[in-house]
């Protein structure tokens, strides 16, 4: 009798427990996605004329750019197609009646490309940088078997680790000096979930998240609003997913979400489906580790092995 009413005990803690996290992840969700952006609204265009979005011309990059531009920012386009730039400088000019500025790097070069684009922008007021450039694994795959190993290392870093440090070296004095301004970095929930077959990917956008949140710690306090955004699958090229779904969504339906939430959160996977997904992997791992990495670095598998035969070197 003793022992069941433990039990009862128990299960009646166990469920107050549940009770308040359920409370308490509700009122996150209501705040982040709705209470918050009604109340922390950003202006952008109050926080400096221009905006600048590196990788702006395809996917979640092009459409921050313009988003910014309906937002009234002048855009400043800095990616590699100049073929591609000059088409997104004309559709964001006539869509929307701003200024832009296209400045051409290949982030995958060297630092040459950093004083070319700090003599673009010298006299230009950068209110709002979105560090969106960046590359992956053309398909998931093992560290050691990566193709052109070499080149695909250093290009990830450069892209992924380098530009965005530098592009905020450049971007972040303007903005402390005058007391505002906004640091959109684009990392990956790659870095916050499980990720086998995709480590050096992961693992830059992981430095992002840290880069980020202590930039937030240092600046906040004069003016500068910093935000990490960690999206999972978008209907991007990069993804190479064609077709929008719940969990992978348009990269428009995306940024409108992620946009919204500048001011509310400075680390976020920017939608919340997405948040949903981290949270259940997450959930997993905490619950069973090996069971989480299994899972995950199954579905991983599965993609390599389908990407493989589509390009003749796995047997069917």
């Amino acid at each position: 009798m003793a022992q069941l009413d433990g039990l009862s005990k128990f299960g009646i803690v166990a469920l107050v427990v549940l009770a308040i996290w359920l409370v308490k992840f509700l009122f996150d969700v209501i705040y982040t996605y709705a209470l918050g952006p009604a109340v922390n609204k950003v202006d952008f265009k109050s926080k400096g004329k221009w905006a600048l979005v590196t990788g702006c011309t395809d996917g979640i990059g092009k459409q921050y750019a313009r988003q910014l531009a309906a937002r009234g920012c002048d855009i400043v386009l800095v990616s590699r197609s100049m073929d591609k730039l000059r088409a997104t400088a004309e559709e964001i000019e006539k869509e929307f009646k701003v200024s832009t500025k296209i400045i051409q790097a290949d982030f995958c070069e060297g630092e040459e490309i950093y004083a070319t684009i700090a003599k673009e922008i010298t006299d230009l007021e950068i209110g709002t940088l979105v560090n969106n450039v960046g590359i992956s694994y053309s398909y998931p795959e093992y560290f050691l078997d990566v193709p052109d190993w070499e080149k695909v290392m250093s290009n990830l870093i450069k892209a992924n680790v380098a530009s965005v440090t530098r592009m905020t070296g450049l971007a972040l004095p303007g903005m402390v000096k005058r007391g505002k301004g906004v640091i959109i970095n684009i990392g990956s929930a790659s870095s916050i979930i499980p990720s086998p077959l995709l480590t050096v990917y992961a693992a830059s956008k992981a430095y992002v998240d840290k880069f980020t949140e202590g930039l937030d710690m240092e600046y906040r306090k004069k003016g500068i609003i910093c935000q990490c955004v960690m999206p999972g699958f978008v209907c991007t090229t990069m993804s190479g997913i064609r077709r929008s779904t719940f969990f992978a969504p348009t990269a428009e339906a995306f940024v409108k979400s992620a946009i919204s939430l500048v001011g509310t959160v400075s680390r976020t996977t920017g939608y919340l489906p997405h948040a949903i997904f981290t949270n259940t992997i997450s959930f997993i791992y905490d619950v069973s580790g090996s069971f989480g990495v299994w899972l995950v670095t199954r579905s991983m598998e599965n993609t390599r092995n389908r990407s493989l035969k589509k390009r003749g070197k796995l047997d069917a």
